[in-house]
């Protein structure tokens, strides 16, 4: 596997999911946003 595949599995065992918990995007949170474009951009490298 190539490293952004293992850091998307880390990434989703390790990191929260905010979709399944129906985050509104107008009302997170910097850290959350934060989260939610660094899990974008490692899924999308994985990809």
């Amino acid at each position: 596997m190539t490293f952004y595949k293992i850091l998307a599995k880390l990434n989703r065992a390790i990191l929260p999911s905010f979709s399944k918990k129906g985050l509104d995007l107008a009302k997170a949170k910097k850290w959350q946003l934060a989260i939610i474009g660094y899990r974008t951009w490692v899924t999308k490298r994985a990809l």
